[in-house]
């Protein structure tokens, strides 16, 4: 009979559990579910760029979408699963109590957004990132020099210490703080209590300064420098790492009567949805695995010798193990790509969402709904169809500000060229090419610092949906550009992990053979379009570095 692997991907708006089968990799079944506090917009406030999720957003959906996972799956098919893994967005901290709780868990922090999950694109503390970085670069020890140099305000500890200067009572209640990817590991597991709790490689490495050159983390008094609010929270954290095929525990009684699943089965180490991302598309050193959706997360790997004690610039951390066992994971990518499209597409949509309810006589739900689901695509059709201009409109992807390369969550994007004669489409057109150039920064970046990229692996629903844009990234990047087959292939990745965990396969690479999802499309760079995009791409960079100087 059929063994199967459970994997579960926490994204920014849904989490998903998919099925698969061990033996063949088949998709056997999935199940979504939407955050419902979440989805109300709770506990966020976009225009201060403050983005919280509450922990029970987690809790609730994680009951929710396993049970509807069983209606859709075979019959008797959570018997037969044998281990569970978790991916989850990133930097994703919360603040917890010395029992390990989440403090919007507990009575007196259950509406407090301090107490909450920051969200990865919660941009608060780009203050406190930046005295992060200036502590780092004028310390006797760069402890950001396997992190490309720049602490972001999208990462742990900026977080921690603007959460400790806004609100004194979290604060005071706070013992230590903790990765979504962890948390909810240690919550199947019953490992939350500081005592028990343990971290996966590649948050820690990547999110907070963990390395194996420095023994862990940095010591407590580079922090206490930095801020004597930080003192004693880098004490509380287990620098015994461990990657993400390992087994982080064993499912309890109790969440096992919840979920329907055996008891005791294994629980790998959770990481981040890129990571687990790029492991189900078959990462390997050369190709540059990018996940596709709301923001961009660019992963490769690469051996020690090829790095040969580099450090890479700009980027967000290489790690040993941190998606491969034995391998440097690298990553970096772009704070927003479908995001921008969704601003423009918002920005447009304005007048129909606040007039239209206005007007009597029509389908208003109807016709809204149409004008949804269909400009952009409509948009998409007709910026086709325009020529490539070294004239037109040239913009920059930093809408919600820029991951890589070179971390600053504090620039803004900009638009030139823009005439009377101005169309949406090439507006539209001229967005998409910002992303691609966004993305060809990272890959020149990567190569500038002796990281071979030939050719790039996509992941994610922007990939599968929009024959222009991924042709347009084929060209701008002039190089072939390889479209998974899998629509969900974060929660595939933490499914081969929880395979390997279960003792299924004896490494990540086996697990691969069998499970790894195919490609099923190919772009290939039009030459003639590549010729122009080398000289747009020039007019981006020098459109970047007047809004740098601007700033």
């Amino acid at each position: 009979m059929s063994r199967y692997a459970l994997g579960l991907d926490y994204g920014s708006d849904s989490v998903r559990a998919l099925l698969v089968d061990t033996s063949t990799g088949e998709e056997v079944a999935s199940h979504l579910i939407y955050y419902p506090r979440w989805s109300k917009g709770l506990y966020c406030e976009p225009s201060k760029d403050q983005f919280r999720q509450h922990p029970l957003d987690y809790l609730d959906s994680l009951e929710q979408v396993i049970q509807g996972l069983w209606k859709v799956a075979p019959a008797g098919a959570a018997d037969r699963v044998i281990g569970v893994s978790f991916d989850t967005t990133g930097s994703t901290p919360v603040a917890v109590n010395k029992d390990g709780v989440p403090l919007a868990l507990t009575p007196e922090f259950a509406e407090n957004p301090n107490a909450m999950f920051v969200l990865w694109k919660d941009h608060t503390a780009i203050a406190e990132a930046a005295e992060i970085t200036k502590a780092a670069s004028e310390n006797s020890v760069n402890y950001l020099k396997h992190m490309g140099g720049i602490y972001s305000s999208e990462w742990f500890w900026a977080k921690a210490l603007h959460v400790y200067r806004s609100d004194a009572k979290v604060r005071e209640a706070t013992y230590s703080w903790v990765e979504h990817c962890d948390w909810i590991t240690a919550i199947l597991a019953g490992t939350t209590h500081p005592e028990k709790f343990r971290m996966g490689r590649c948050a820690a490495g990547h999110k907070i300064m963990w390395n194996e050159e420095w023994g862990g983390f940095p010591p407590n008094e580079f922090f206490v420098g930095i801020d004597p609010l930080l003192d004693g929270l880098a004490d509380t954290l287990n620098p015994a790492t461990q990657t993400a095929g390992e087994v982080a525990g064993h499912l309890t009684e109790e969440w096992a009567t919840k979920l329907g699943l055996p008891a005791g089965i294994a629980i790998g180490y959770g990481a981040f949805d890129c990571h687990m991302g790029a492991v189900a598309a078959k990462v390997r050193p050369g190709v540059l695995t990018k996940v596709m959706g709301t923001s961009t997360c660019d992963i490769t790997v690469t051996s020690k010798e090829q790095l040969a004690g580099k450090s890479v610039r700009g980027i967000c951390g290489q790690v040993d193990g941190s998606v491969l066992p034995g391998m440097i994971g690298l990553e970096a990518g772009q704070s927003a790509f479908g995001d921008l499209y969704a601003w423009f597409k918002n920005l447009l949509l304005w007048p129909i969402r606040e007039v239209l309810p206005t007007i009597e006589g029509v389908d208003q739900a109807a016709l809204a709904q149409a004008f949804e689901d269909k400009t952009l695509l409509a948009m998409s059709n007709a910026a086709a169809k325009l020529p490539i201009s070294e004239h037109g409109i040239t913009a920059l992807d930093w809408v919600n500000g820029r991951r890589t390369p070179d971390a600053d969550q504090g620039v803004s994007m900009a638009i030139t060229g823009l005439k009377m004669g101005s169309s949406a489409p090439q507006i539209f057109r001229g967005l998409v090419e910002a992303t691609a150039f966004g993305a060809r920064a990272i890959t020149e970046r990567f190569r500038e610092e002796g990281v071979n990229i030939e050719s790039v692996v996509t992941i994610g629903g922007i990939s599968k949906k929009s024959d222009f844009v991924m042709q347009t990234c084929a060209d701008v990047w002039n190089c072939q550009i390889e479209v998974l087959e899998s629509d969900q292939s974060c929660a595939l990745g933490a499914a081969i992990f929880a395979a390997v965990a279960a003792g299924e396969f004896d490494t990540v690479e086996q697990a691969q053979a069998v499970m790894a999802s195919p490609v099923c499309k190919t772009y290939q760079p039009i030459p003639e379009n590549a010729a122009v995009y080398d000289r747009l791409y020039k007019k981006y960079q020098a459109l970047g570095q007047y809004v740098n100087g601007a700033k």
